[in-house]
């Protein structure tokens, strides 16, 4: 057994796929209509036959609610990893991403936190 897809809640599902293939450089994998929404999903460029993320609109009220919740406490929803965690810091500093944490060691991590302008925090984490 293995992930295939997971997901992420979004607010709006034009601006994530916009946020996370232009400035995060993800590549779009599946964009399907499905009903009012998209299925759409994204893999790493350097990956694209593995994970794929799905940007799952927060339509259903217990998303909304889980969203707003984690984001006030400041828990990231899900986390990436990257090679070099300052280079992509400066990089995505450099394109007006924000941080609530920049690159901070925590034992063998160095990890940062960045808003995705989706309405999640999502960690960045360099092994």
């Amino acid at each position: 057994m293995k992930i295939i897809v997971t997901s992420i809640f979004v607010q709006d599902q034009d601006k994530a796929l916009e946020f996370y293939t232009e400035t995060l450089g993800f590549v779009k994998k599946e964009d399907v209509p499905v009903g009012e929404f998209r299925w759409i999903t994204l893999v790493s460029p350097d990956d694209q036959d593995g994970t794929e993320l799905l940007l799952e609109p927060n339509d259903h009220p217990a998303a909304k609610e889980y969203q707003k919740k984690i984001f006030a406490d400041g828990i990231p929803a899900t986390m990436f990893g990257v090679a070099d965690i300052h280079k992509e810091y400066k990089r995505l500093m450099e394109k007006g991403v924000k941080f609530t944490m920049e690159p901070t060691e925590m034992g063998e991590v160095t990890i940062a936190v960045l808003d995705d302008t989706c309405g999640n925090l999502i960690q960045i984490v360099q092994k």
